[in-house]
């Protein structure tokens, strides 16, 4: 028998919606299934906003970054809505030169200010020193980009949570609670911190750990709000990184510490905000932004899918395309993630930046880390 469907994506999160609309776009039959809702709290790709930056030390992550965001603008014309919100970004530091030096080396536009320029240009942050300022950074609405995702992918099936994958060779058989069975001749998994356990029933093995991050968004200390940049304090090591954004249609601005959060079990997250991470938000905003009350007005619960390398896992084993490992730092590469899985699945080339990408670098004699953050 023909298999139910030509393509099934598994998770309607930001790669899954990406690559169902970039087959879609090419006229293939898919479908995508979510276990939960789309943008659900479980989620690593649920919240109001994510910063787009092409701000890394790696010149092709740096390329790969303005490639993406020409197709967020295709995204926007398509739907009609406003996704990216050009935004100001500084980066400081200890990595702000290496940083500086892979912009360069790609040919992104990008200006160091000295301290005194950076504290009379935006007084609402302070960075106490110089910073690298990126003038084609955005801030991207995230619950309208999994929107426009989504309205963009005729069928996307929520509350179906598929349990097992099996792949015989000419097609892929997908187990669903409830006793479902589905087929399909390519399966794409971008199930974000589940990717690992679901791929585990069908003999692939996919290293991840998860951590459950947290972010607090403040109230400003006065009237008008400061006009704010997007900031992060970048360290060549993988460290926890201050960052910073503000929200789109809010007088709020987000923080957070890039990976200081728990390990965590993806099914069993708590999303109170914990005392401890509350209290090193609040320090870190009385450290850098003094236009706003260091106490959050709220906080939110994030889950990231890490890899060992930071790095992230785009790669095919025989009818089974990953999409996986975006620790923390991938939403803003996902139009041109989602078209490359789409490419993988539909057996045609993605382009040779997405080598890097492999899960074989993880069984190689020594694998290199992007070190990006």
């Amino acid at each position: 028998m023909p298999p139910d469907h030509e393509f099934i994506v598994i998770g309607a999160g930001l790669l899954g919606l990406a690559a169902g609309r970039a087959l879609a776009g090419r006229g293939r039959d898919v479908l995508v299934l979510e276990q939960a809702a789309v943008g659900h709290p479980g989620g690593g790709s649920h919240g109001s906003c994510r910063i787009f930056r092409a701000g890394y030390d790696d010149p092709g992550y740096v390329a790969m970054a303005r490639r993406a965001r020409e197709l967020w603008r295709d995204l926007e014309d398509e739907s009609g809505q406003r996704i990216l919100r050009p935004t100001a970004h500084l980066t400081f530091g200890d990595g702000l030169h290496a940083v500086q030096d892979g912009m360069r080396r790609a040919g992104a536009p990008c200006e160091l200010l000295p301290a005194g320029e950076v504290a009379a240009r935006f007084p609402g942050i302070a960075v106490g020193g110089p910073a690298l300022l990126e003038p084609e950074s955005c801030v991207i609405a995230a619950d309208r980009a999994l929107r426009a995702l989504a309205a963009a992918t005729p069928q996307v099936r929520t509350g179906v949570r598929v349990t097992g994958i099996e792949d015989d060779g000419r097609q892929v058989t997908l187990r669903a609670e409830g006793g479902r069975v589905l087929t399909a001749g390519q399966v794409i998994v971008c199930a974000g911190p589940w990717t690992a356990r679901l791929l585990a029933t069908a003999g692939i093995i996919v290293p991840s750990a998860p951590t459950l991050e947290q972010v607090a968004y403040l109230g400003p200390a006065s009237q008008p709000p400061p006009e704010m940049p997007i900031f992060i304090r970048y360290s060549a090591a993988l460290a926890p990184a201050p960052y910073g954004l503000p929200v789109p249609d809010s007088p709020l601005y987000k923080i957070g510490l890039h990976h200081s959060g728990p390990t965590a079990d993806p099914d069993r997250q708590v999303q109170d905000g914990e005392a401890s991470l509350t209290g090193r938000l609040a320090r870190f905003a009385e450290q850098y932004l003094p236009g706003f009350r260091p106490q959050p007005v709220r906080t939110e619960r994030c889950i990231y899918d890490n890899t060992p390398d930071d790095d992230f896992i785009l790669d095919r084993t025989g009818r089974i395309v990953i999409g996986s490992g975006t620790s923390g730092h991938g939403f803003k590469f996902g139009p041109l993630f989602g078209g490359w899985l789409a490419s993988l699945a539909a057996g045609q080339p993605a382009g040779p930046e997405i080598a890097r990408f492999g899960l074989g670098r993880f069984s190689a004699p020594a694998a290199a880390g992007s070190g990006s953050q």
